[in-house]
């Protein structure tokens, strides 16, 4: 696919890398490169191989990206792709694959913002909340600083609506608010449910089952680390592959799931929110269930749409 436009007054006398870079946002500067080197740019119909080349106002330019990001993905060949679902100037909302940390957990290690570092060329990119490494699912990433501190902000007060998907065992029940506070050890990374914790409430619906396994809506009304893991443990439905607070029996059964059967599904924001952040306002964005979860239903007649 290519788009072809041609160049205003604005653009007069830039270089070609440049007025493409303010054109096409989401595009790598890398990718800019390369598009150039193997003629895949032209002005006025000729190729064009110097990316210091100067344009003009009238010229009609010929890239090989669509106008628009619709969907796109970031490809990395070790991890798999990590899916755009919105990228705006100052919010990146993705869908983070299972097997990657959200943020490096040593110098030079792979995670989904060192990778927003280098295909978004944006170093201030940060990560707003945290989806454990095999956790699928939408995460917000915040592009600058501004941006940033407003998200941070949003959800601390709690005005950012998360609902996560989970595969459980047994029947669960049809709706229950689990009220019980998490107490976490830093030294072990583990998160117990005990009255010396901080307070952490979850909804649950059950929305598909067979009978032995359920298909499960979780809204988090607080956001504790592995609060949904522990809670659903806490009422006897454990996450499906959750090595942690699972059933050790249920998990070594289940030989096909390699992970906690956990998924960000939706993120929704308030309308009154900082200028920074009026490209989300009042937006909700979700992730699609991944193939693990549908191989899984299928398998077992769990129908849900």
């Amino acid at each position: 696919m290519s788009y072809t436009l041609r160049l205003s007054q604005d653009h007069d006398g830039r270089r070609l890398d440049r007025t493409i870079r303010s054109l096409w946002k989401w595009v790598t500067l890398g990718e800019i490169m390369r598009a150039i080197r193997k003629g895949e740019v032209r002005v006025n119909g000729t190729r064009v191989r110097e990316v210091g080349e100067h344009v003009h106002a009238g010229d009609e330019l010929c890239v090989p990206w669509p106008l628009k990001d619709d969907g796109r993905v970031i490809p990395h060949s070790s991890w798999g792709k990590i899916r755009v679902i919105h990228q705006g100037r100052n919010v990146l909302i993705l869908d983070k694959p299972s097997g990657i940390l959200v943020q490096p957990d040593e110098k030079g290690g792979d995670s989904v913002i060192s990778r927003v570092w280098g295909a978004a060329g944006v170093k201030t990119a940060a990560a707003v909340h945290r989806l454990d490494r095999n956790t699928t699912g939408v995460l917000a990433v915040a592009l600058h600083g501004d941006s940033l501190r407003a998200l941070e902000e949003l959800f601390k007060l709690r005005r950012v609506k998360k609902f996560y998907l989970a595969l459980v065992l047994g029947q669960a029940p049809q709706e229950i608010t689990i009220d019980a506070p998490l107490l976490k050890d830093s030294g072990n990374n583990t998160v117990t449910v005990s009255d010396e914790g901080q307070k952490a409430i979850t909804k649950c619906t059950r929305l598909a089952d067979d009978g032995k396994f359920s298909l499960v809506k979780l809204e988090l009304l607080t956001g504790r680390t592995h609060q949904a893991r522990v809670h659903m443990s806490h009422i006897k439905h454990p996450i499906l592959g959750d090595r942690k607070y699972g059933d050790f029996r249920t998990n070594r059964a289940l030989k096909t799931v390699s992970r906690p059967l956990l998924h960000a599904y939706e993120l929704s924001f308030p309308e009154d929110i900082h200028d920074s952040l009026s490209e989300i306002a009042g937006k909700t964005f979700r992730a699609d269930i991944p193939q693990d979860f549908r191989d899984f239903m299928a398998e077992r007649g769990i129908d849900y749409a």
